[in-house]
């Protein structure tokens, strides 16, 4: 699978996105225009190996909700991520069998790494 989860009015994703260059073979999914799905939350979980790492701390919703300060369990996390496109952690790029979850700037020089290996 090679595809490509963002928020479109993400600036962070955009810049992500333009530096990544993917070429035409990656699907690009705007979460907030085409919410994840179940079947490919478990696909992502299946590579990530947990829901919680896919699920983002930093949205306006885990403050407003105080989850914070609930102790949150695996099908909590599904939950959230499956009921709000701001709960699933981005962007999530996946490569055949890896997956890149976040922004941070390990995360994705191992994504671009990962793309020019498979070249």
């Amino acid at each position: 699978m090679k595809k490509f989860y963002f928020l479109g009015s993400c600036s962070t994703c955009k810049r992500i996105l333009n530096h990544l260059a993917l070429d035409s073979s990656f699907e690009l999914q705007d979460i907030k225009k085409k919410p994840i799905n179940t079947e490919d939350l478990e696909q992502l979980k299946a590579l990530a190996g947990s829901y919680e790492a896919l699920f983002s701390k930093h949205a306006k919703l885990y403050k407003q909700l105080g989850l914070k300060d609930k102790p949150l369990k695996e099908k909590n996390y599904r939950d959230y991520i499956l009921e709000h496109y701001t709960f699933l952690k981005r962007p999530v790029l996946v490569v055949g069998s890896q997956v890149f979850i976040g922004n941070s700037s390990k995360v994705i020089n191992s994504a671009f790494t990962a793309l020019l290996n498979e070249k």
